[in-house]
Order: C-alpha cells, then sequence, then structure tokens
C-alpha cells in the first residue's frame, strides 16, 4: 500500500553504503520507520528530504514490516537548526524525546503539532532551551507520569506557598511540607512556569524570556523525574550538557538574562 503523508524527520542513520533507515513523525499516521534506498548518495533524489528535521511530503509504500520510502517533496528545510550548534542539539533532544515516548504507526496529532511548534519556534530564533523544557514537560504523560500540579498533591488546597516533591510526584502546599524533608521550595513565579509548561498549548504562548537560574532549577526537576520515575536518560543529553558548560558556543544574549521571567 502506498501512503502519501506529512511528516518530520526525527531520526535517520546510515544503512550499509548508501541507504539510511529514516524515523517520520508523520500527522497522519505517527511515528513511521522507513528504508530509503540510496538516500547517503548525494546525487538521491532522497538525499535532502531525509536530513534531519525537514518538514516534508513523502510517499510511502508500507508492506509487513519496515516500509519503503518512495519519494518525498520538503515543505521546509528548517536550515538554521542545522546551521546552529545549540538549535541542533536541542531539536536533536527533543525529537529523541519524542522518538523514545511514542510507539510506531500510532497517530499522535497531539504530539506533531508540538513538535512542529517547537521546531518552528527554535528555527525561528526563540530560546532553544526554554522551547525544550516546554516538551520536556509537556511529554511527562506519555511517559506514563501525570505530576499533580493544579493543586497540592497531598491535600488538594489551591491557595498558599508550594513545593515540588518527587516522592508525591507533584506540588506540596506549605501545610504538608513536612511529609517530604527533600521538597524544592518554588516562588509563585516558578509555580506559574511549570503549570504553564504542563498545561498550556504551545501556540498559545508567544515566547519564554526565562531567567538562566530559572531554567536550570526547571530542567533539574523535570530531568529528574524522567531518571527516576521512568528510567529515562537520552543520549543527546550528553552531548547538550556538554555544550552547556562550554561558553563559547553560547549564543551572546544569554549573557544578559532577563531579570526576571516572563511569558507572553
Amino acid at each position: 500500500m502506498l501512503n502519501q503523508l506529512e511528516g518530520i524527520v526525527i531520526r535517520a542513520q546510515a544503512y550499509g553504503e548508501n541507504n539510511k533507515i529514516v524515523t517520520l513523525f508523520t500527522r497522519e499516521a505517527g511515528k513511521i520507520t522507513c528504508m530509503a534506498r540510496g538516500a547517503k548518495k548525494p546525487s538521491s533524489r532522497l538525499a535532502a528530504v531525509t536530513q534531519q528535521f525537514t518538514h516534508g511530503s513523502y510517499s510511502i509504500f508500507k508492506g509487513k514490516g519496515m516500509g519503503t520510502l518512495q519519494s518525498g517533496d520538503p515543505l521546509e528545510s528548517l536550515r538554521h537548526i542545522r546551521e546552529d550548534i545549540m538549535k541542533t542539539a536541542y531539536a536533536s533532544y527533543i525529537t529523541e524525546l519524542i522518538d523514545r515516548l511514542t510507539e510506531q504507526d500510532e497517530p499522535q496529532p497531539a504530539i506533531y503539532d508540538m513538535l512542529y511548534q517547537a521546531l518552528h519556534a527554535i528555527e525561528e530564533g526563540y530560546d532553544p532551551e526554554a522551547i525544550s523544557l516546554f516538551i520536556e514537560w509537556k511529554m511527562l504523560p506519555s511517559a506514563g507520569l501525570t505530576p499533580t500540579l493544579h493543586q497540592c498533591a497531598n491535600c488538594g488546597a489551591t491557595d498558599g506557598e508550594f513545593a515540588f516533591s518527587f516522592e508525591e510526584l507533584g506540588f506540596l502546599c506549605h501545610r504538608c511540607f513536612h511529609i517530604d524533608r527533600y521538597i524544592i521550595r518554588l516562588s509563585p513565579a516558578l509555580v506559574k512556569l511549570i503549570r504553564t509548561f504542563y498545561f498550556v498549548p504551545i501556540e498559545r504562548v508567544g515566547s519564554l524570556k526565562l531567567k538562566k537560574e530559572s531554567k536550570s532549577l526547571l530542567k533539574g526537576i523535570v530531568r529528574t523525574i524522567y531518571e527516576e520515575q521512568a528510567g529515562i536518560r537520552l543520549k543527546s543529553r550528553k552531548f547538550l550538557e556538554q555544550l552547556e558548560r562550554t561558553p563559547e558556543f553560547l549564543p551572546k544574549k544569554e549573557e544578559q538574562d532577563p531579570q526576571q521571567d516572563e511569558i507572553t
């Protein structure tokens, strides 16, 4: 059966001398892995459309087992991501996370739209670290994790001071801090940020301008959740952390963080 699908290349790996195994996240059919024969050859008509992050329209022959990529027409190359090492690193982290947390051949249009929005935000110059944080919090349910963030995980209170508890997997209000000695206290602004990341669709957030300290704290929380609750640590994270520790690779604007976190 020949299928015409709109999709984004989330992974491409060499197979033999001339071929690639390509994983597409498609709007219509979810994640699909297919063989792209001859795609490693520069002269191949499949070379350009099988580059990572390419958004295109693909003709895929699907029988039993792995499909075969017959042809493709690029809709957008998102080349600015591939031309910037930090954008590439964060976009790779996002696509690996989505790849890890989704099953083959299961349509998930909401995740497709989120991936599309995230890559376009990075392409257009929004903070890739903030965008990756957004995706990390949004993908928690796909890992089988549903933190309690709208109220206290212990007593249900919606007012007061809040902290994050790994033991309770969610917020604890100040009345319940005593039940977890390892809570992470949060300012009202950080509570709002976490709720925005988790509950608000990415297309409804115009821009995120976050302090370096805020990003570091929220990143530490969500990645600890993935590691301790789901046993997930991504290969691309190691490279990303190496880059984050290398100041010469950081964009100039990181030198001047906003005085306060901004969400518009």
